[in-house]
């Protein structure tokens, strides 16, 4: 390998969809492993933020797995952990197409600019310099807890999807999943299936979807994302503007009562929370199934934030507009798997032509 000192062409830090995505495009179109650019994950193995879901997420339960460039996803028994599925198959595309991945290497700060180059230093203090910089480090590192009167004062537990293991820890215990995503409504009906007494707050009445998803309808969901990003606004979760499938397997949710919401919360106490039409339940656990943001906090140096939190995005959704050479997959739009695909290639294509490098094109686009 290339000495850690000597300025590659470019660094990818993420080895998720998004980030193998760019470097699978980055191969195609030439760049050479370890010597023209690698791959940072932070990671001890291959598979992204999916090694890290918990195992009652069957492979037939999760939403959004999606082939990457090259190699197709088989598919597995639907009982098998979507964590296990997408953990051997990210590591199988790594050896397929001999991606540099370095791990595990956690970015910790990232300075410079285009003009003398970006280093990029790892919790343990090591250093990558690299002329461009393709950031594709997800969301999972952090959790979004929304702000409630009384919430520290909640004597029973609380945890966020980020922190979840298994339904049977919560036996006997009376749930509230707070959250009106897809993951929010699985948990409901897992802990259902185990006899556990559940509540459900969203803060707006769930929006659940029967409309077909062709590809003209993905379009406009991410054109509606994608919309925010490049006016420098924070990006909308895709769920939000996509709204919840009605599957058979939800619709039996919310004939039974379990998938349906009390509404918003107005306060919670040490035992119990109140909801915004006045009633209040006694609850033991509170899950916050309440999303992610973007985890960019290594990137601060860089000053990239606009005044209310988003990120000038360009019109290939990738670029970023205040820093020339460093392109964001998996942000926006691109935080779904589809979307990180694409934009992993948009990454690629953008960087190299950055570069101008007179490098040979391995295969056609």
């Amino acid at each position: 390998m290339q000495s850690m000192g000597e300025q590659l062409r470019t660094v990818v830090i993420g080895a998720g969809q998004a980030g193998l995505s760019a470097a699978h495009h980055l191969r195609r179109k030439g760049l050479v492993p370890f010597q023209d650019f690698v791959v940072l994950d932070a990671n001890e193995g291959p598979g992204g933020a999916w090694r890290h879901r918990w195992d009652s997420l069957t492979f037939d339960r999760a939403h959004g797995l999606h082939s990457l460039p090259g190699m197709e996803l088989d598919t597995p028994a639907p009982s098998e952990p979507a964590s296990a599925v997408v953990t051997r198959y990210y590591g199988d595309y790594e050896s397929a197409f001999a991606l540099p991945v370095i791990r595990p290497f956690k970015a910790k700060t990232v300075t410079g600019s285009l003009t003398e180059g970006f280093t990029i230093i790892s919790t343990d203090g090591r250093q990558v310099h690299a002329a461009t910089l393709i950031n594709a480090t997800g969301t999972w590192d952090k959790p979004y807890w929304p702000y409630y009167p009384g919430a520290r004062e909640f004597a029973g537990r609380q945890l966020h999807t980020h922190d979840f293991v298994a339904p049977e820890q919560f036996l006997g215990k009376r749930v509230l999943v707070v959250g009106g995503g897809t993951s929010a409504a699985q948990f409901l009906l897992q802990f259902a299936s185990l006899g556990i007494d559940t509540l459900w707050s969203t803060r707006q009445a769930p929006q659940w979807r029967e409309a077909p998803q062709n590809k003209s309808w993905g379009i406009e969901v991410e054109m509606n994302v994608n919309s925010r990003t490049r006016a420098g606004l924070t990006p909308r979760s895709v769920v939000s503007v996509t709204g919840l499938p009605l599957t058979d397997f939800y619709r039996e949710g919310i004939d039974s009562g379990v998938l349906v919401s009390r509404g918003g919360i107005d306060s919670i106490s040490a035992h119990a929370v109140t909801f915004t039409d006045g009633t209040t339940e006694d609850v033991d656990v509170i899950l916050w199934a309440t999303g992610f943001r973007a985890s960019l906090d290594h990137l601060a140096p860089l000053g990239l934030r606009e005044p209310g939190g988003g990120i000038v995005m360009g019109e290939d959704s990738v670029t970023v507009d205040k820093v020339p050479g460093l392109f964001l997959v998996g942000y926006g739009a691109s935080a779904s798997t589809v979307g990180a695909t694409r934009a992993g290639r948009a990454a690629a294509v953008a960087a190299q032509r950055l570069l101008d490098a007179p490098v040979a094109a391995v295969g056609a686009d």
